[in-house]
């Protein structure tokens, strides 16, 4: 088994650690972060749905806000 050394100093400095294994991480990861493929129809639609948004950001079309309440 090896031995892991963490100096004190960077333990307050990053208010701590958390040691799991790679498997439990990848559980935690995916359990926070869901990750969704779409096929056919679907990702066509978004596709053409990103693309004429970029297309609206080129020609000036968008606006800035600062939240969700500013729009209208």
């Amino acid at each position: 088994m090896a031995t892991i050394t963490i100096p004190k100093e960077k333990i307050e400095k990053q208010g701590g650690f958390v040691v799991l294994s790679l498997r439990e991480y990848q559980k935690l990861r995916e359990k926070t972060a869901p990750v969704f493929y779409l096929r056919g129809k679907k990702a066509e639609a978004l596709d053409k749905m990103v693309e004429k948004g970029l297309k609206a950001y080129r020609e000036g079309k968008t606006k800035k806000i600062k939240s969700l309440a500013d729009l209208d």
